[in-house]
Order: structure tokens, then sequence, then C-alpha cells
């Protein structure tokens, strides 16, 4: 019998039963259910335990607060209720038939995006910088930059903008194919392949579409037709 035996079989009971927990799993702190109906549990007998330090619902799961002890709060839990815990992911996916349609296109979204945000934010870093010291007329009486002032800082403007341009340019629309492929189940080398593809030099620069006349404009030519 283990410390949490007690506890479990009485939240056991409160989420209404072996029968309602569709799957359950555990981060550092909290015991993360998804339920068959989640009408059916009592939050607030929940929630009145002195095991717990509260709850809520996100994204389809219903989180149970136990604090740092919650990994043998699960062992207990999970003997007691003669069910096999399964991973975060299995959890989040079964999560899904809790979601309504909005819900999931957002869930999808940040799962797809989250991973960009490193490089975002390096990049918009990098790129604020660079407007610091080549637009901010701050020097001899507000008419030059630093970059003007210095040939150092001038090369490192130079060179910062390699960075800005692979995540903005390159970075960002291989990222998201990547993401979107990965998320999808296919192989994610191809989501890489067709990211390069979308930035490909053979294609018309996109700032260059409006500047350029019709009969300039590159296409292929399949014989009985052509694509620009």
């Amino acid at each position: 019998m283990g410390k949490y035996t007690a506890d479990s079989e009485e939240l056991l009971k409160l989420v209404g039963g072996k029968e309602n927990i569709a799957a359950v799993s555990h981060c550092m702190t909290r015991m993360r259910f998804v339920l068959a109906n989640p009408k059916k549990a009592d939050v607030k007998k929940i929630e009145a335990m002195k095991v717990v330090k509260g709850s809520f619902t996100q994204a389809g799961q219903f989180q149970v607060i136990i604090g740092n002890t919650v990994s043998e709060f699960y062992k207990d839990f999970t003997a007691v209720a003669g069910i096999e815990g399964v991973s975060k992911d299995a959890v989040k996916a079964a999560a899904g038939a809790n979601q309504n349609v909005l819900q999931r296109a957002a869930a999808i979204a940040a799962e797809i995006f989250a991973p960009l945000i490193p490089a975002i934010i390096t990049g918009g870093l990098i790129l604020g910088f660079r407007n610091c010291i080549d637009s901010l007329y701050i020097f001899e009486n507000g008419t030059k930059t630093l970059v003007e002032l210095s040939q150092f800082w001038a090369g490192m403007d130079h060179f910062l903008w390699l960075i800005g341009e692979a995540v903005f340019r390159v970075g960002i629309p291989v990222g998201i194919c990547w993401s979107v492929v990965r998320k999808m189940g296919g192989t994610p080398i191809l989501g890489i392949v067709l990211g390069l593809t979308l930035v490909s030099g053979q294609l018309l620069n996109a700032y260059a579409v409006a500047t350029t006349p019709a009969d300039k404009i590159p296409h292929w030519d399949f014989g009985g037709f052509t694509v620009n």
C-alpha cells in the first residue's frame, strides 16, 4: 500500500471512476486526465482534497495540481485504478476529442509555430539592433549613424544582415513547411525540401513582382502551355 493509495482511491471516484478516464499522464506538478465525460468530475470535492493544490481544464485536459510529489502519486493512482499511464503526447492526442473545432485549430497552429519562436526572436533582435546602428541619426548633431562613423560597425551591420535574412527570407518558410509536415506525420526532410523550393532563386523575387514587366516575368514552357 502506497503513501497516496487512499487519496488515489478518492480522486479516482471523484473523476468519475476508471470508465471515465480515457487517458492519464503527469508532468512536473500535475496529473493530466482526458475524461470521457468531463462533467462527471466533481471539481469542488477534488479541490477540497488535502493532497490537491488546485485544478483546471486546458486543451481538453483536466489537470489536477499535486505538487513535486506528483510522480509518486501517479504510481499509486495507476495502481489503484488498474490502468496504464501514457505519454504526454498521447494524452494531447486523446484530448482532441474534448475540444471544439476552434480549439483544435488553435492547438495545431500552436504546435506548428512554437518550434519556430526561438528563431523568430533571434532574428527580430538582430534586425532591431541593426536598425539602431544604421538608422538612428544620433551622432554629430543628428546627421550621422554609428555605421557611418565606424567601419567596424559598418562591417557588423553588413554581417548581421546575413543572419537576419537567413531567418526571415529562408528560415521561416522552410521552418513552417518542416513543422507542418512533422505535425501531419510526414517525413520532415520532405518538408524542408518543399520550403527550400518556395524560396528558390529560380522564382521571381516577391518584392520585384510589381515592378517587373509582364513580358519579363520568368516562366516554365511545357510546350502546350506555360506557367509563370
